[in-house]
């Protein structure tokens, strides 16, 4: 997955900028092998192309725009968490915190980092950068992506010109940055390096100067004796930004209407969903078409079979079910002519006679059979009460009664129903 890594201005230097989007923003590109393909300083207009392109963007918002406070927070769910937490920086807060996005780091110490940032300028870039085709951001305060050293000070500048931002980080949990407005640019050095001695009078600091810009602050350390053996100025790059972004704890993307920040990459699926709905689509028409053959075939023999109705009984007049009313007909005829139809008492009460009679002169019916109760005519089927006299021979009944086509079932106990198999 690429990722695509922006180091933004301040909200300050956006300010006093005609158009903001025009300033100058570092920015790296790495690839799924997590090798850095493209880097560079450009206008964030400039880089709608590669947002578009990456999966996803991770924005290091300036220290000056995002202030960390470490406070003890009760124990609460994510919910009530997030709803208590604009309560509980609001002594804190110079700003309302109703204009604010609040959102708290893990516990360490039995204390945690509480982020906040101005709601309007993160939803500002949130959805210019959304404007380009981002579909999952992260934004990290700056000052946690500069390297954490015990009992020393990192800090790295930013910026161009008369727009500098200057981060620092102070401890592994706090940091700070400050927006530095030189009024000339020949100043601008000598301006940053007064701003760390005054932000840190003691501690040994490490300063992260623009590669171009490298020579101008050692000579400026140099000159300064009494800084000579406390900053150490080194040249930038984003491998130091990329590791730190990466073990960032706090998502300020959390405290947004968007939640993390995440989007489904419908565009990914895109081939996957279009090559289904093809699919759908062809079985789709596929039965609907073998379903009008199916029901043209029926039509047609329903219409044939109502002809041949038609023309064996022309006196008919309705036709509702041609099969049924054609064995209704045969079996008129049937019975008219004196034979007897398999479902009939008669044939019926013969076939059980005759299975009932061999089955008593059986030698293996010792103790004979038992007597019967009831015989019963009903919906083509003759019913047998037997008397509880004895075990019933059901199989035995089963097995001549198939002989002569004929079903046996037991609805019931002491119940016997025999059908025509026919």
């Amino acid at each position: 997955m690429s990722t695509l890594y922006i180091r933004l201005p301040s909200k300050a230097a956006a300010d006093s900028a005609l158009h903001w989007i025009t300033l100058a923003c570092p920015f790296a590109l790495v690839s799924h092998g997590e090798a850095i393909e493209r880097e560079g300083v450009t206008p964030l207009s400039d880089l709608s192309e590669t947002v578009a392109k990456a999966q996803r963007v991770v924005l290091l918002l300036a220290a000056s725009d995002v202030t960390l406070l470490r406070l003890q927070v009760p124990p609460l769910s994510p919910s009530r968490l997030r709803a208590a937490l604009p309560h509980l920086v609001e002594d804190q807060l110079m700003s309302d915190p109703a204009e604010c996005i609040v959102v708290a780091g893990p516990a360490t110490d039995g204390l945690r980092t509480i982020a906040v940032v101005n709601r309007g300028w993160l939803e500002i870039l949130t959805k210019t950068v959304r404007t380009f085709g981002a579909r999952n951001i992260v934004a990290v305060p700056a000052q946690l992506c500069l390297p954490h050293q015990s009992g020393a000070v990192s800090a790295a500048v930013n910026g161009q010109d008369a727009n500098l931002d200057l981060t620092l980080r102070l401890s592994e949990q706090d940091g700070i940055g400050l927006p530095i407005m030189p009024e000339k640019p020949e100043s601008a050095v000598h301006d940053v390096v007064q701003a760390i001695c005054a932000l840190v009078p003691k501690s040994p600091v490490t300063l992260y100067v623009p590669q171009p810009e490298l020579r101008s602050y050692q000579d400026k350390v140099e000159a300064m004796s009494a800084l000579e053996q406390r900053i150490t100025v080194y040249a930038d790059n984003w491998s130091r930004w990329i590791a730190g972004a990466k073990h960032a704890a706090l998502n300020l993307m959390a405290g947004t209407d968007t939640g993390a920040g995440s989007k489904t990459d419908w565009r990914a699926w895109r081939w996957p969903v279009a090559l289904a709905s093809a699919a759908l689509l062809i079985n789709i028409i596929g039965l609907n078409i073998d379903w009008l053959r199916m029901k043209r075939e029926a039509d047609a023999l329903r219409a044939a079979m109502t002809q041949t109705y038609r023309a064996t009984y022309p006196s008919e007049t309705v036709i509702v079910d041609p099969i049924a009313q054609m064995h209704h007909k045969i079996a008129a005829a049937q019975h008219e002519a004196g034979q007897v139809a398999p479902d009939d008492f008669t044939a019926l009460a013969a076939s059980f006679a005759e299975a009932w009679g061999n089955m008593a002169q059986a030698p293996d019916r010792k103790n004979g059979v038992p007597g019967i109760a009831a015989l019963e005519y009903r919906d083509r089927s003759l019913i047998v009460r037997l008397k509880a006299d004895g075990a019933l021979p059901t199989d035995q009944m089963k097995a001549a009664l198939a002989a002569r086509n004929l079903s046996l079932s037991q609805p019931t106990t002491g119940v016997w129903q025999i059908r025509s198999a026919k």
